[in-house]
């Protein structure tokens, strides 16, 4: 690990005062605040909590494992399942200079069967009465196509420079022994709406307090709003998706449900493994 983020300021107990900040550009915290947490009115302690959060201080593969439904949304009609899904986001945070990093990663994601979870090969579109061929989703890319994490935002590294720098505002909650952040997915402009994740991942208060902890033991559960899928075949019809996904940070991918790990080995070796010195870019196919 190289440029690591100093620990100088990760264990400051509670004490606020003194710190210079914009009140806009303060993390957002909801209960009590603990003792003998990292400052998270400290910008670099805030940034260095949500990388342990979100992947490794140490720079490895960090595998989260998921699974969830896909709900079709059109005006006038209630949200109705679709189909499940099953996947892997596989992270690498790469230390950058300044105490920044990069977050790389790649997502191998299968659709299955609302009634009998199968896997599936084809889908019976309800809205077109057409039989769909369905593909896996799948997406991946090295250094220089992640996102830069700073105290300055999160920014799309393509458009780094195109991007205007924020301050990164967090929402930490906290009660009894639980910890959570609520936090949202910036997607790169220009892709079309609608378009938003947004996410709450939990952990104990005891791991978070733990500052020699590279990376903290987390479970999560989100909501993302997307267009229809490529593969649905919806035309210009009104509408959109809603997926609901929850699940957890792995220790590897051998944490992996052993029926997924087989499939994800057979059909994308290459995507079981976010090493930048092993990665090039994987077209992505999300949509």
């Amino acid at each position: 690990m190289t440029n690591a983020i100093s620990r100088r300021s990760a264990m400051q107990g509670i004490g606020l005062l003194g710190l210079v900040a914009a009140a806009d550009a303060l993390p957002h915290i909801d209960g009590d605040l603990p003792a003998w947490i990292p400052d998270l009115r400290d910008p670099a302690a805030n940034l260095r909590a949500l990388a342990r959060m979100t992947a490794s201080l140490e720079e490895r593969d960090v595998p989260w494992w998921y699974n969830g439904t896909i709900f079709g949304v059109l005006p006038g009609e209630h949200p109705r399942p679709l189909v499940r899904f099953e996947g892997m986001e596989l992270y690498w945070l790469r230390h950058l200079p300044g105490g920044e990093y990069e977050l790389m990663g790649n997502t191998v994601t299968f659709f299955r069967d609302v009634r009998t979870n199968g896997f599936l090969a084809t889908f019976d579109n309800p809205y077109t009465q057409q039989r769909n061929t369905v593909p896996a989703a799948t997406q991946g890319g090295g250094p220089g196509r992640g996102f830069n994490y700073s105290t300055r935002g999160i920014r799309f590294t393509p458009l780094i420079d195109k991007l205007p720098e924020e301050p990164l505002v967090l929402d930490w909650s906290f009660v009894r022994d639980r910890v959570w952040l609520h936090n949202y997915t910036r997607y790169p402009p220009g892709m079309p709406p609608p378009r938003w994740q947004q996410q709450s991942m939990h952990a104990s208060l005891n791991d978070f307090r733990k500052d020699r902890l590279a990376s903290i033991p987390v479970v999560f559960a989100s909501t993302v709003f997307m267009p229809w899928l490529k593969w649905m075949d919806m035309g210009e019809r009104p509408g959109h998706l809603v997926w609901h996904a929850s699940g957890a940070k792995l220790r590897s991918i051998d944490d992996l449900p052993r029926e997924y790990r087989a499939r994800a080995e057979k059909e994308y070796p290459q995507l079981l493994s976010a090493n930048p010195a092993q990665q090039r870019a994987i077209p992505g196919s999300m949509n």
